[in-house]
């Protein structure tokens, strides 16, 4: 009776703390659980990296056409794009993410992921749903299975896509390039959710505004001078002037942006050198970059390069041995912005339907999801992605009260209570897409 596995007792109680007048749509889920439960596990235990979700994606997309959906696959790469039209009204998108990570799972659950592959750069690892995407997808069918039962009850265009890559930050934009927005009905609004590990499991997380951040990558060749470790005055040291480029960009947040604004510059790789008495003639540095204005975003970024170049000279070194800094293109995630006012709508909903002890106002977080590509461009697509907690009550009281720190997203060790995050989720979405769509 390992909770991955669980169902009956956590549908149940989140069953029983929804108001009377919303257990319409929360009898559908609890006779679809059995089902989806069976899915979830089949998800969980074959992962697949980025952008080859092909068995994920041909399971949303014989889902969806069993339901009714016209269906088109291989949109942006492995992506799934499933339109019902019922009738006139507004365009609704509901998105899933479905790409594992290269983590060896580490919970000791029945059912654990078990697979092993070898990336495209060579390197042999796990594979994991460690973010949760597998709760995404089988919540996905769980929306689709509803409003498809239910075309009564609603009216307009529905378009549900399986997107890859998100754990890249290129799915959405490979979607959107591959005509998501020219070969399918343009949405009047985008849904997501995302499974949370910071708080209980069924409780709905909203934050108006910037709700993630904008993720850039950064690589830095700091070049020097070479030579023997008995003679560094021969040498221009690298290590030396990466160090201190280093600590210099600490100052980029400190000191250089408003305290009312929000950045972070991490190092999270430094690389040099090969044996002790030796000074290599070049270092290497990644950095990972986050910020939720674009105008913060560019001042970082300039400054970073800023930085290195003025360590470089102050160091002595020579004009042609100037540090080489890139920005990551391909891995750049835009931070994800919920339309206020829409925000605090749907937000009202739930809370009508859920009640206020499980939708909370959160803040907003420095993660990043590439969600908000699909209504950057266009400030007339009204949009929101919310949480769903996915840690069990006992365990977060239990973490709280002896303070300990609980598995994060991405930890090898993250085992959502999936029945609570499904149930939810399902319930959630196919609420407010039956909200957006009216029956006239």
């Amino acid at each position: 009776m390992m909770r991955i596995f669980r169902a009956s007792a956590a549908v149940l109680a989140l069953t029983l703390a929804v108001p009377a007048g919303a257990q319409d749509l929360g009898g559908d889920v609890r006779q679809q659980m059995p089902s989806l439960m069976e899915i979830y596990k089949d998800f969980h235990a074959h992962p697949e990296l980025s952008f080859m979700e092909f068995r994920s994606a041909g399971i949303l997309a014989a889902e969806a056409r069993r339901l009714g959906f016209e269906v088109t696959e291989k949109v942006g790469g492995t992506g799934v794009v499933a339109v019902m039209k019922n009738g006139p009204g507004p365009v609704v998108l509901l998105r899933a993410d479905m790409d594992g990570l290269p983590v060896t799972e580490q919970t000791g659950l029945p059912g654990a992921s078990k697979v092993r592959v070898t990336t495209p750069e060579g390197v042999e690892t796990g594979v994991m749903h460690a973010c949760g995407h597998d709760t995404h997808m089988t919540a996905w069918i769980g929306a689709a299975r509803l409003m498809a039962a239910h075309r009564d009850k609603w009216s307009g265009t529905l378009v549900m896509i399986g997107q890859p890559a998100e754990e890249r930050g290129a799915g959405a934009r490979m979607m959107l390039a591959d005509g998501l927005y020219t070969r399918f009905p343009r949405p009047d609004y985008t849904l997501a959710f995302h499974d949370a590990a910071q708080f209980p499991a069924g409780w709905i997380g909203y934050t108006p505004g910037h709700a993630l951040a904008n993720v850039d990558s950064v690589d830095i060749l700091v070049k020097g001078v070479g030579g023997h470790g008995a003679y560094p005055h021969t040498t221009r040291d690298p290590i030396v002037l990466a160090s201190r480029i280093v600590s210099a960009l600490q100052t980029l947040v400190a000191r250089e942006i408003s305290p009312l604004d929000s950045g972070v510059v991490t190092v999270g790789s430094f690389h040099a050198g090969a044996k002790h008495n030796i000074i290599p003639d070049e270092a290497r540095l990644q950095l990972t970059v986050r910020s939720y204005t674009d105008e913060v975003r560019d001042h970082l970024l300039d400054g970073i390069a800023r930085i290195a170049r003025g360590e470089a000279i102050a160091a002595g070194v020579p004009e042609d041995r100037m540090p080489e800094v890139a920005v990551d293109k391909t891995e750049y995630t835009p931070s994800t912005f919920n339309t206020p006012d829409f925000t605090e709508a749907m937000a009202a909903h739930l809370t009508t339907r859920f009640g206020t002890e499980r939708v909370v106002r959160m803040p907003p977080v420095m993660g990043g999801e590439d969600f908000g590509r699909f209504s950057r461009d266009d400030k007339e697509i009204k949009s929101l992605i919310f949480w769903v907690g996915g840690v069990p009550q006992a365990e977060y009281d239990a973490a709280r009260k002896e303070g300990r720190s609980l598995p994060s997203l991405h930890s090898p060790f993250w085992a959502p209570d999936a029945p609570a995050v499904i149930a939810t989720a399902t319930e959630a979405l196919t609420a407010l897409a039956m909200k957006l769509m009216p029956k006239e």
